[in-house]
């Protein structure tokens, strides 16, 4: 396949639309069921490199959830606790356990429920019948792979009345070095990102505390790598073989790290008893449950709790998660790691990462106020290291 005519570009309005390859030769990708579009192949193309890098980075299978070309959520193939697959609605997915794929993409798809609602999702290994199994029960828009056994790519076919998206990308193709794109009919030339994200990035520790431990250092490559396909300005927070909270595209990092740690909150407090015990209706979609949690714990829109509201949601009215509860609950919570594309100009945002129970962080280092930044480490207990190397991406 040479060339693949799209429905349209970003929007409805921009036809015609294609994508090529501009040296003639074939496409590195199949699509066997469906027809992508615009926005779902870029997602498609980052998601993969994203999976492909960090496979190659950990030799772990991994997943990401992608939305609008950025992760939600991006995820090594560990076991998951308990607490944590009821948090991620799949207790109930019969042979998760020995399915490290699935177990990898339940915990991208359960970073962020909400943002992954209609998600585009990457796997870095051959789709197994159970991670199908568990693809095809939530609303997404596609997924890529390297392969699909037999069982699971029938699976996936039937999904959306046989429309859903499912490529197949050639795990040995490698980009040209020179990449090109047009904005405002203008033609931008650069070299390929090709930098590699491993635990050589991290040996530079330039605060009191040194010591990275294990754990912190798979959970910062993790980090760094999903932020290596984030829309910049971003930020990530990273725990447990997974990104937890993701702030992309924002022009203030403090504003990102903000974001991210919301999000990271977030999935901590989802996973508390006053959660796991919400006597939810069992009419209830699982968006609808993904709603309700987030504004049981936000309260952004509505008081979930409140006479009139609850019986939407909830066979009984549940007491309100006060900002007390949920306090002390993430106060107990410690080793988060913290990666960002880009320097920190001020040490607001290692104040607010610390309030998710960061204690390990990955930048670039280079700002004029670096000592300051390294100085508010030192006051929390935090260890940094400087990489050197910013991963803008746009």
């Amino acid at each position: 396949m040479k060339e693949f005519q799209l429905k349209y570009g970003c929007n409805p309005n921009q036809k015609p639309a294609r994508v090529f390859m501009k040296d003639g030769g074939d496409l590195p990708f199949r699509v066997l069921c469906g027809r992508p579009g615009y926005i779902n192949l870029l997602d498609a193309f980052n998601s993969w490199q994203l999976v492909k890098e960090l496979k190659e980075a950990t030799g772990t299978v991994c997943a990401a959830s992608f939305k609008h070309v950025s992760p939600s959520g991006a995820a090594l193939g560990l076991p998951l606790p308990d607490r944590l697959k009821k948090a991620c609605f799949v207790d109930d997915v019969p042979g998760l356990d020995d399915s490290p794929l699935a177990c990898a993409y339940a915990r991208a798809r359960g970073v962020d429920r909400m943002s992954s609602f209609g998600d585009w999702i990457a796997l870095s290994d051959r789709c197994d019948l159970t991670t199908a199994r568990l693809i095809r029960r939530e609303v997404s828009d596609g997924v890529i792979a390297p392969g699909y056994d037999e069982d699971a790519l029938e699976l996936l076919k039937r999904k959306k009345g046989g429309n859903y998206n499912v490529v197949e990308v050639d795990p040995d193709y490698l980009p040209a070095p020179l990449e090109t794109k047009e904005v405002f009919g203008v033609t931008f030339e650069q070299g390929h990102n090709f930098f590699r994200i491993d635990e050589d990035l991290l040996h530079n520790v330039v605060t009191e505390i040194r010591e990275l431990r294990d754990e912190a250092k798979r959970d910062l490559i993790v980090a760094l790598i999903a932020l290596k396909y984030t829309q910049s300005n971003s930020v990530a927070y990273a725990f447990d073989g997974q990104v937890i909270g993701v702030g992309a595209g924002q022009q203030s990092r403090i504003h990102c790290t903000r974001l991210a740690g919301g999000k990271a909150d977030t999935w901590f407090l989802r996973q508390s008893d006053k959660v796991l015990s919400l006597p939810f209706r069992e009419d209830l979609g699982r968006a609808d449950r993904d709603n309700a949690i987030d504004g049981y714990i936000n309260r952004n829109e509505e008081d979930v709790t409140a006479d009139g509201v609850w019986q939407r949601y909830f066979t009984r009215q549940p007491e309100p998660f006060t900002d007390e509860e949920k306090r002390a609950y993430l106060d107990g919570i410690d080793r988060v790691s913290l990666g960002s594309d880009a320097f920190f100009p001020f040490g607001d945002n290692i104040l607010r990462a610390a309030a998710s129970g960061v204690r390990y962080v990955a930048q670039p280092g280079g700002s004029v106020r670096d000592d300051d930044v390294i100085a508010v480490c030192d006051r929390l207990g935090i260890a940094m290291c400087f990489t050197g190397m910013r991963l803008f991406h746009h």
